[in-house]
């Protein structure tokens, strides 16, 4: 069981660090609420079922189901579901801003060695007033691009095309005419 521990912390911090992640919260322990966990610790899969609550920091994310697998190199991924006709969710504070990014689809994926997100099915992401929707939603950390489309083997919303609002910034930095 201890060698299980550290295994299923490590599993767990790598698909808690979606876009726009709180540096402090990388030093938060990981606390994880379901009704069922499984552990197949010879094939580095932790299941977690029945409303899921994993907590770090200010990063919340909330699912029927998720699973953590980790790959012969020691990365992770993680797909958090929800039951039929409702969304997994995760909330997250932006660095440095009072702002938090919200996301919710059928299904999200995080796969820590690329550090992308990707929700599925009814995609949604917000921050700071802006919006995206669609049947598909990427996220790369790393260059901090996003991706919005109706992938193959998505199903569309609507009428499939991809949705965003994009609000006005507004820069104090302007100068005042003299």
């Amino acid at each position: 069981m201890k060698a299980l521990i550290p295994t299923l912390l490590l599993a767990l911090v790598a698909i808690g660090q979606p876009a726009f992640a709180e540096n402090a919260d990388r030093q938060q322990p990981v606390n994880i609420e379901a009704d069922r966990m499984t552990v197949d610790d010879r094939n580095k899969v932790h299941v977690f079922e029945g409303n899921v609550i994993l907590t770090q920091g200010s990063l919340l994310i909330k699912g029927d189901k998720l699973v953590v697998t980790q790959d012969a190199a020691g990365f992770q991924n993680g797909v958090a579901t929800a039951n039929q006709g409702k969304l997994a969710t995760f909330r997250q504070k932006r660095e440095a801003t009072n702002e938090y990014v919200d996301g919710e689809a059928e299904r999200i994926e995080y796969d820590s060695r690329n550090e992308k997100a990707r929700l599925f099915n009814r995609a949604r992401v917000t921050s700071g007033g802006d919006e995206v929707r669609g049947a598909y939603i990427e996220y790369d950390a790393i260059t901090e691009n996003y991706l919005a489309t109706n992938a193959p083997g998505s199903k569309p919303a609507g009428d499939g095309r991809v949705r965003a609002v994009i609000q006005p910034k507004n820069d104090n930095k302007t100068a005042t005419p003299q």
